[in-house]
């Protein structure tokens, strides 16, 4: 294994591509539980006639041939920015995600200089490829994503996203960038973090430069809320935006990232978790890919951009941001003095129509973060240890205390997806799991059966758990069928070719793919929460953090079922506790 940041990428295994066979047999597995014996004949039917169909052969054929190519790292490549940069409605809050970092004793000012003198460190030890690589085992995960950690910005168009970003064909190399951009109470500062000639700041200096910006008295025009509305909505007021502010736009979008220094306290953790996800607009530039923000009383988190960063690579960007000291931080980046970088007010000049766009896109936006509803649940009696000395995968155990919970506070069992890293291959990034099994089933149902005794309804649970490693283990190795499939059908989206066949209407593929629990875990003894939205009208996200010792958990749904939230939290807290009794 080699040493440096990007030097095992080229020799991870390809994600493999499944057969049109294995992912249909899969695909029936994985549905059925979902499923009455009506729905699954349908949807069965559906699935030997696109098997057996030619237009599926060929795109199948298509996607191999694609595979091949020399520029073409992964069958997925394509698919990527279909997902995310295809997405036609708001990004913020619906796509993007956030971190909340451990508290430590610095105020508002020493913790925005620590996360920024951090932060330059690393990215000229990623541009010295100095960086270890990432591990898992033994074996080398893929760096890829550590590329596009600075100065990435995605940008809005009509029908689909592009993305301006460094080591990519139209950036060769890492950023040039020396500047950041800070948002203070809507306004929007150019600070040059690193010097003209490539030596950072000092510490005294950056700390100089921030106290003057929150010396600001005077309300800025809010001009990210801009980045709140649905893509298209945005995309045409970025071209009106563009017409008489080019220069501003480019400073923010090329900025290494963004720093949202808040002037309101929220009253609890609750409030932090919500600001994080869904802050004030008006400080926020929601297409940036890190987006760092600080708290008057120093604490912080960071607000990250979906679309070619995903939650392992900026945890570990995270983990080295508040691991050392500013100082040794300072010091690793060769900093040295050189004068205080003068913050520079970004200048905008909008014609009514325009302040009118920002008006109604800050408005929408908080009437739709008030319409989500979120909420912490913590367990300092609980954590992946406990589990393992109970001889249960940790993730398993809080997938079935999930699964309980759910069925306990709606009555059913509902669709549930769990994203699974797949970095250990080129370019590797998630595979989408679909957690309810046949076993999941036998499982909540011996758990509510009056009947069922204490060793059946524990040997139930074990078989439900070990159901659940082995689908997990399917998934890293890239043996999964959903997101075959739906490339099959987005291939022929893209070439214009009529492709309709049963499968994709079937009760199977819809039921299977309507959330009712999305679930993602972010491991990291320096966070505290990790949240995301929910993906629908019913959907609970629920995003967590287990640990040696603890278990952290973030909830979001759409106010209009906040109560059945409510209910899930309650009932989770006692699905563990019950769970933990029942094997021990």
């Amino acid at each position: 294994m080699r040493t440096s940041t990007f030097g095992n990428e080229d020799s991870l295994p390809r994600v493999p591509l499944p057969t049109l066979e294995d992912s249909g047999a899969r695909f029936l597995q994985w549905c059925a539980p979902l499923l009455t014996d009506d729905e699954l004949a349908t949807t069965r039917q559906a699935l030997a006639e696109f098997l057996d169909s030619d237009a599926a052969e060929e795109l199948h054929a298509s996607l191999t041939a694609y595979a091949g190519q020399d520029d073409v790292h992964s069958w997925l490549d394509e698919f990527w920015r279909d997902r995310y940069l295809g997405r036609r409605d708001r990004i913020a809050l619906n796509a993007n995600f956030f971190f909340l970092f451990n508290d430590t004793d610095d105020d508002q000012i020493s913790r925005a200089v620590r996360l920024i003198a951090a932060s330059v460190d690393h990215k000229l030890a990623l541009d010295a490829e100095t960086v270890p690589p990432t591990t898992r085992r033994g074996q080398p995960l893929s760096m890829q994503q550590h590329r596009y950690l600075f100065s990435t910005t995605r940008i809005p168009r009509a029908e689909r996203d592009g993305v301006r970003a460094p080591n990519t064909p139209e950036q060769p190399g890492p950023s040039q960038a020396r500047h950041i951009v800070v948002f203070f109470r809507g306004n929007a500062f150019r600070l040059d973090v690193i010097g003209p000639d490539g030596v950072p700041h000092t510490l005294d200096e950056l700390a100089e430069a921030l106290r003057q910006i929150t010396a600001t008295t005077t309300r800025g025009p809010g001009v990210g809320a801009l980045t709140s509305h649905d893509r298209v909505r945005w995309a045409a007021n970025r071209e009106a935006l563009l017409v008489d502010n080019t220069a501003s736009v480019d400073v923010i979008e090329t900025a290494l990232f963004c720093l949202a220094l808040e002037h309101e306290l929220p009253a609890d953790i609750d409030g932090k978790c919500k600001q994080l996800l869904a802050g004030d607009p008006t400080d926020r530039w929601f297409d940036k890919g890190v987006t760092l923000i600080v708290f008057p009383d120093g604490s912080a988190g960071i607000n990250g951009e979906h679309c070619l960063l995903d939650g392992t690579t900026i945890v570990e960007f995270v983990d080295s941001l508040v691991e050392g000291t500013a100082e040794s931080h300072s010091q690793s980046s060769g900093a040295a003095a050189q004068g205080v970088p003068e913050p520079s007010a970004l200048e905008f000049h909008l014609p009514p129509a325009l302040s009118g766009e920002i008006e109604a896109a800050a408005k929408d936006y908080l009437a739709y973060a008030e319409a989500t509803a979120t909420r912490t649940v913590r367990f300092d009696d609980f954590g992946s240890e406990r589990a393992k000395a109970l001889g249960v995968s940790p993730d398993a155990f809080v997938q079935m205390a999930f699964q309980l919970a759910h069925r306990r506070s709606k009555g059913f069992t509902g669709a549930t997806y769990e994203s699974i890293a797949t970095r250990h291959f080129h370019h590797g990034r998630t595979e989408a799991m679909r957690v309810v099994t046949p076993e999941i089933l036998n499982f909540v149902a011996a758990m509510e059966a009056p009947d069922v005794s204490r060793a059946d309804r524990e040997q139930a649970f074990r078989r439900a758990a070990d159901a659940h490693v082995t689908r997990a283990k399917e998934c890293q190795a890239g043996d999964a069928p959903e997101q075959h499939l739906w490339e099959l059908q987005l291939i022929a989206a893209r070439r214009g070719q009529e492709f309709s066949p049963a499968l994709y209407s079937s009760p199977g593929w819809r039921t299977m793919r309507d959330d009712y629990l999305s679930t993602s875990a972010a491991p990291s003894v320096n966070i505290q929460y990790f949240g995301f939205g929910a993906t629908s009208e019913h959907c609970i996200g629920v995003a967590y953090v287990l640990l040696p010792q603890s278990f952290n958990v973030h909830l979001s749904t759409p106010r209009t079922v906040g109560e059945q939230m409510t209910a899930f939290a309650e009932q989770l807290s006692r699905a563990i506790g019950e769970l933990t009794e029942l094997v021990s």
